[in-house]
């Protein structure tokens, strides 16, 4: 095995061949990309095991009651239709654009199913950071029940990194890079030497921002299995915002009031990077399009209306009620439109009994409520 260091993320698109030559491969032929980051991470022991904290207890428990298996429990053989598009094509957010009206209708297919990988580049990549995100929070949360969820939590965004990972060399065939947006709210989060920014960072905005996306792509996409992976995610997503939405509440109001603001601060600025993220500009990239006029009319789009909306619908409520959506901050979250979402439910109660839903019988996929 070769390893080769990077000074950013490859900016090249991997294409994986049918079989990825596996029969004929060796330890040799295997190269390991490597991106270093240092922090000053800050970690603490903890020398009192006793729980204080029951509802983060209760969560570690549910999420060591309902771990799915990746590899048994999603039916990796479910058929689709590469004739056609991934999602509908009445959400395709180039629907309309010039350039890509202009293709012939095999080659918008083939378009949207390179636009799909795109994205689910983006939600590898963001499991990844999630990934080595909570395996800090493991050494740097100050209490006994925090430190066992964030290990539970690290165990889940590995499977999720390997489910994203299996889905798209079975459907996509190809990798695309990560996102630049979500890159830098990533490295912000690894390097910061504050345990509950981390915390803001990751329970609230990334994974707040998973949420969002799963949800526009399970109200988009026509896959089956696809479906079935990111429902299988979000059960997981969902206790994870919980966990950081009730452990910051009580912490986030004794700070003095400046860091406070740094804090809701960093907050908006993460949420309005986030707002913006893109659909398929690499994409529209390789075909040559005019990539700041698609720019503008994804942002335009209906699915990403249906993004925002889902973002904002989680991110607000959360922000309130940890504290920080301040008198400072609020007017910039009103000058985009978002503080109409601060009154939605968000993750402020937890629903236990969907939580403790047992895991759905595999191949037998059960859509999301709407």
């Amino acid at each position: 095995m070769r390893v080769r260091l990077v000074e950013q993320p490859p900016q090249g698109v991997r294409v994986f061949s049918e079989d990825e030559l596996a029969q004929r491969l060796t330890q040799d032929d295997v190269e390991t990309i490597r991106e270093i980051f240092k922090t000053p991470l800050l970690g603490s022991f903890n020398w009192d095991y006793d729980s204080a904290n029951a509802k983060i207890r209760r969560l570690y428990e549910l999420g060591k009651r309902h771990n799915w298996n990746a590899t048994l429990d999603v039916d990796w053989d479910m058929p689709v239709d590469f004739d056609d598009f991934p999602m509908d094509p009445l959400t395709m957010p180039f629907n309309g654009y010039g350039e890509y009206e202009a293709l012939p209708h095999e080659e918008k297919v083939r378009f949207a199913w390179k636009a799909h990988a795109q994205t689910l580049a983006q939600f590898l990549h963001g499991e990844q950071g999630a990934m080595l995100v909570a395996s800090q929070l493991v050494s740097c949360a100050p209490t006994a029940d925090a430190k066992l969820y964030a290990a539970s939590q690290t165990f889940d965004e590995a499977r999720h990194v390997e489910a994203f990972n299996t889905y798209i060399r079975h459907r996509c065939g190809r990798l695309y890079p990560v996102n630049g947006n979500l890159k830098a709210l990533i490295d912000k989060v690894l390097v910061d030497s504050r345990w509950d920014l981390k915390f803001i960072g990751m329970q609230l905005i990334i994974e707040g921002l998973a949420l969002a996306a799963f949800g526009t792509m399970v109200q988009t996409t026509r896959d089956p299995l696809l479906k079935q992976v990111v429902e299988l995610v979000m059960r997981d997503e969902g206790r994870h915002v919980a966990f950081g939405v009730n452990y910051l509440e009580d912490w986030i109001k004794t700070l003095p009031e400046q860091e406070i603001e740094d804090r809701a601060e960093f907050a908006y600025q993460a949420a309005l990077i986030m707002r913006d993220r893109l659909f398929g500009m690499d994409v529209a990239a390789e075909y040559g399009f005019d990539v700041e006029a698609a720019r503008e009319h994804i942002l335009k789009s209906h699915v990403t209306h249906i993004f925002q909306h889902l973002l904002f619908e989680r991110l607000m409520p959360n922000f309130k009620r940890v504290g920080l959506l301040t008198d400072k901050v609020r007017p910039k979250y009103a000058a985009i439109g978002a503080l109409q979402y601060e009154h939605e439910a968000g993750d402020i109660l937890i629903d236990w009994q969907k939580l403790d839903e047992p895991l759905p019988v595999k191949g037998v996929f059960q859509p999301a409520a709407e």
